[in-house]
């Protein structure tokens, strides 16, 4: 499970409007028909119309400054293997969606008029999606780049032949061009995996755009607030403030696994995580004292996240403990960051 909150931005000033963010996760519907199409929902409505959100999102910031996230940005990607324990992606995703907002009201050290927060007190709107596309920062693109500078330098050489600027055999250059693509090391349906294209199998995921004021546009909610949980007092008055991310993350795992019966693995857990960043020997150790079966899945999972599992090492015994682990930290900690789960 991967989660990112990010606040509204765009080049270092914050946009005065939700357009554009709900523009571009509108993208997957063009050319469908209604019934074909997957709409924004909120906690109790489904098939909430673009023009809904956008209207309700920027009419929810009074008092807000110029430059301060009008919005933020939610994204859940949930791994292949917890998309295995779906039967109907999309509405078993909106189930999860709004349990999951229930765990990021609780999240918040603040109270309204001296109650907790509750899911009605914040306004949000969320879509599912089933499409992704290779970035630039994916391990594929950049393990193929290489090859995809070399291909596209043969391919300059051929045009500078065709328009009479160099000699060559033009041939034998595109020869070269198709055994370079076959040589990348990372290939989807037998082509060399590029930036754009469309990532094979189930890559359904949740975007949630949220409001950073509360339903009522009288309270500021900040989910990338810098205070950590506390009390501080404020006109005379002890003022709750603070979202504890931890809670949210370890939440949002535990919500899943409850709803779809789903066993998580030690490295698929946001507290392996923490402790790898803050002490890889003991996250290593933790990881070897699993069961067989699991430690066998765990460095199956991680090998497919892009960590260079080091050849013809048996990864089941423990020989490989320390010494060969550090050897892989580096990789690990990419592979951490380009998953992260923050702010």
């Amino acid at each position: 499970m991967y989660i990112t909150i990010t606040a509204q931005k765009l080049n270092g000033n914050y946009s005065q409007s939700s357009t554009d963010f709900v523009g571009y996760l509108e993208k997957e519907n063009e050319g469908l028909k209604h019934a074909e199409m997957e709409h924004f929902f909120n906690q109790y409505n489904d098939e909430i119309s673009a023009e809904e959100v956008v209207k309700e999102i920027d009419g929810n910031t009074a008092k807000l400054k110029k430059k301060e996230p009008k919005f933020y940005s939610i994204t859940v990607s949930p791994s292949k293997y917890e998309l295995q324990k779906l039967r109907s992606s999309s509405q078993e995703l909106k189930t999860y969606t709004r349990e999951l907002m229930k765990d990021y009201v609780a999240s918040f050290n603040r109270e309204i008029n001296g109650r907790p927060i509750t899911i009605n007190d914040i306004k949000y709107y969320a879509k599912i999606e089933h499409q992704r596309t290779f970035k630039g920062t994916d391990f594929q693109i950049k393990e193929n780049q290489p090859y995809a500078t070399k291909i596209l330098q043969l391919k300059t050489n051929i045009r500078n032949i065709q328009e009479g600027r160099a000699e060559g055999n033009i041939r034998s250059l595109k020869k070269e061009i198709a055994k370079m693509e076959r040589q990348a090391p990372h290939q989807q349906n037998g082509k060399r995996i590029i930036q754009g294209m469309q990532k094979g199998g189930s890559q359904s995921h949740i975007h949630i755009i949220v409001s950073r004021k509360d339903a009522s546009n009288s309270v500021s909610l900040s989910p990338g607030s810098k205070h950590k949980v506390s009390e501080v007092e404020m006109h005379g008055k002890r003022v709750k403030r603070g979202f504890n991310r931890d809670k949210f993350f370890e939440s949002a795992e535990k919500t899943f696994d409850k709803i779809f019966g789903y066993k998580r693995n030690y490295v698929e857990t946001y507290k392996a995580k923490k402790t790898f960043i803050k002490n890889p020997n003991l996250y290593f150790s933790a990881l070897m004292k699993l069961p067989a079966n699991e430690k066998a899945l765990a460095f199956k999972m991680i090998s497919k996240s892009g960590l260079p599992i080091v050849p013809n090492i048996p990864v089941s015994q423990a020989q490989i403990a320390l010494r060969v682990f550090k050897r892989l930290k580096r990789g690990v900690e990419v592979a951490i960051k380009s998953s992260s789960i923050g702010i």
